[in-house]
């Protein structure tokens, strides 16, 4: 049964990034949960289920983003669920792009409008709710 409002689960290091997501997201309507760290990462993930996740790819250490896109993506249950990849690091997201689309991601790099976000957001929100045969 599909909710009412979208919930969007937020991965990020950053107390203050957290602290702005769950503000703007929850004053766009949203539902949000959110995590600082890639150790409960995925098990937030697995039991919310969200409709978005929005996840910084460099967590606590330079792999740990990556390994909780590899358990998303590999898990049947979570797989599906759309991941928009954020990072400051513009080299890594160019140099990963090929991975990242393979993966279905969407990438926006740090610093970024907040109007450009949500348009995002709600542009994979969108695509995400058609057929896939689409």
């Amino acid at each position: 049964m599909p909710r009412e409002t979208a919930l969007i689960a937020v991965i990020n290091d950053d107390a203050v990034f957290l602290k702005l997501m769950r503000d703007l997201l929850s004053d766009e309507g949203y539902q949000v949960v959110s995590r600082s760290g890639e150790t409960s990462a995925y098990g937030l993930i697995k039991q919310e289920m969200p409709d978005l996740v929005i996840l910084d790819i460099r967590i606590e250490h330079p792999e740990s983003g990556w390994l909780t896109l590899d358990l998303i993506r590999l898990d049947p249950t979570t797989t599906r669920i759309p991941v928009l990849v954020c990072s400051a690091d513009a080299r890594q997201l160019r140099e990963k792009a090929a991975r990242l689309s393979e993966m279905r991601c969407d990438t926006i790099e740090k610093p970024f409008d907040l109007d450009d976000l949500l348009a995002r957001v709600r542009d994979i929100l969108r695509r995400s709710q058609q057929p896939d045969d689409m």
